[in-house]
């Protein structure tokens, strides 16, 4: 089995204007994608490496030094497949996809050699 990092990505607008949503609508659809979650997770459990997690504020360091920055990044995780196809497909109507212009990246994680 091979692993895979799973990028769990919405735009930075998207996720600002959802926070001006009422409070009351947005609990509710909150409360129904956790449940749509945990169904997912359970079904999936055997492929589950690392479950997501949310991804915190943002630190951009480069030659430069170090800068806020927002990215597109909300969560990520760790799941297990015979190959990047199988992964994907673990994916395919995940809930996450019901957010606006959500999208779901997955990539091979490939151990360095170090010597």
């Amino acid at each position: 089995m091979k692993k895979f990092l799973v990028l769990f990505l919405t735009p930075v607008a998207v996720l600002e204007n959802w926070m001006n949503t009422e409070e009351s609508e947005r609990k509710a659809v909150e409360d129904k994608m956790k449940a749509d979650w945990s169904m997912w997770m359970e079904k999936n459990k055997d492929a589950i490496v690392e479950m997501p997690a949310g991804a915190g504020k943002t630190k951009k360091i480069s030659q430069d030094g170090v800068t806020d920055i927002k990215n597109e990044v909300m969560m990520y995780g760790v799941v297990q497949a015979e190959s990047p196809e199988a992964a994907a497909e673990l994916f395919v109507g995940h809930p996450h996809l019901d957010i606006p212009e959500g999208t779901i990246e997955i990539m091979t994680i490939n151990p360095m050699a170090m010597n």
